[in-house]
């Protein structure tokens, strides 16, 4: 990790999702901030020279969900290679939910997390605190507090609160102080099983979640916003029935907001194959026209973003038969070659592709614009958008390598991450010289 005073990126193709620039050219750097983009200014001596020939020029990506490890204590170290897993996926501003352990339903321990993401000085960390003590959903914690800690909203993670009247409360505080809740839609109930419902599901004997687990939770949702104008957003929608009832609260101005898993836009239950435990995850994955939905309502931004859920789940936890293994994935480093297969599918230009986990996905956090232009923080990302690559175990810089994806050819490599004129990441593969 360097700290130079001044850096050129030469010669890219820069790709700005917030202005719609597509332009060849260069941009500068000088201490955090961009100075110019596009040509570099006239005496502009830099100490770093970064030849991006051949490789887009883009802001740093904004993963809506990213689990890190513990607040403190031994989970230092995780937290630490994880976020070298962010930079070296290009993701500058990580959202972290709450279901740490212990739970982030304290000042301390949210301040604790920052520090230590602070002195890491890699990418940067926004906690969600818990909308509930422990997660549990009986007690309300202490909201005003954990905003004042720095999250950046309320969320239960994966936990669905199913006391509708505390919810309701919640929302009710939340709107009069216009705190953002997050929200996962799951039918505490309904949502008990490993695996979507339907005919692959059926014949492999698994326990299936059916859709309706996420559209009755969607619906008393909508409903609680209708009620109490609290802004909510909605973490990890998976169904088409679930994007359909988006566009419609999203049609009648309801302020809500929501992601998609990269894992969901990209594969089906049938990628489970024969009890495949890495394709374990929460939410589980569904059948073809699900994905061809979500894959439509990102492309026309009725779901606001794709986030990476990275849940690191350890090679003991994987290797139990399906229904027992522990749902979850790496995928702070997929994230990028995700968000640019989803945009081949969907025949976007690249700047709408890439706004997906970049200024869109900033905005549904209600975090400043992610983008290139003079004065903006320098958080630029070189990728080599033709680079094909596998992600098996050691290519992953993430302490737990579990993948869905870890056989799958992707495509799109980040080449370098600079976050506040810090090189935090290089592949080695960027040509730089120092001036």
């Amino acid at each position: 990790m360097t700290e130079p005073h001044s850096i050129l990126v030469r010669g890219g193709l820069i790709v700005d999702p917030a202005s719609g620039l597509e332009v060849r050219g260069d941009v500068a750097i000088a201490g955090e901030s961009i100075i110019a983009v596009g040509c570099a200014p006239d005496g502009f001596v830099p100490d770093l020279a970064i030849d991006a020939t051949n490789c887009l020029v883009i802001p740093g990506l904004v993963d809506l969900c990213a689990r890190l490890g513990e607040p403190g204590g031994e989970a230092a170290g995780l937290l630490d290679s994880e976020l070298a897993a962010a930079a070296a996926g290009g993701v500058t501003r990580v959202v972290c939910p709450p279901d740490t352990d212990p739970v982030l339903d304290e000042p301390s321990l949210v301040e604790m997390l920052r520090w230590r993401a602070r002195r890491i000085k890699r990418s940067r960390v926004y906690p969600l605190g818990a909308l509930t003590v422990g997660l549990a959903g009986e007690r309300l914690a202490e909201m005003a507090s954990l905003v004042k800690a720095s999250c950046i909203g309320l969320s239960q993670a994966d936990a669905p609160v199913a006391d509708t009247l505390l919810l309701s409360r919640a929302m009710q505080y939340a709107s009069t102080f216009g705190y953002k809740v997050w929200l996962r839609p799951l039918d505490a109930h309904l949502g008990r099983g490993v695996a979507a419902s339907g005919a692959y599901a059926q014949r492999l004997g698994l326990a299936g979640v059916p859709v309706i687990a996420e559209t009755i939770a969607m619906h008393t949702i909508i409903e609680l916003v209708r009620a109490n104008a609290c802004a909510v957003h909605l973490s990890k929608v998976s169904s088409a029935a679930g994007v359909e009832l988006l566009r419609q609260a999203k049609a009648e101005g309801l302020p809500i907001t929501a992601d998609v898993s990269l894992h969901n836009l990209l594969l089906t239950d049938l990628d489970i194959g024969w009890f495949d435990a890495r394709m374990r995850l929460d939410p589980p994955l569904r059948q073809q026209a699900d994905r061809d939905a979500l894959v439509a309502g990102l492309a026309d931004g009725t779901i606001d973003a794709v986030c990476s859920d990275h849940t690191p789940v350890g090679t003991d936890a994987k290797i139990l038969p399906f229904a027992e293994a522990d749902p979850g994935a790496t995928g702070l480093e997929l994230l990028l070659p995700a968000v640019l297969e989803f945009g081949h599918r969907a025949g976007l230009s690249l700047a709408a592709t890439l706004a997906c986990a970049t200024n869109r996905a900033a905005a549904a956090a209600g975090l400043a614009p992610a983008g290139l232009r003079v004065g903006a923080p320098a958080e630029v990302v070189v990728v080599e958008p033709e680079a094909r690559w596998k992600p098996e175990r050691a290519a992953l810089r993430s302490r737990i390598k579990n993948t869905p994806l870890a056989d799958v050819e992707l495509r799109g490599r980040v080449r370098l991450t600079i976050i506040d004129g810090r090189v935090v990441h290089d592949a080695g593969k960027a040509r730089i010289t120092s001036t």
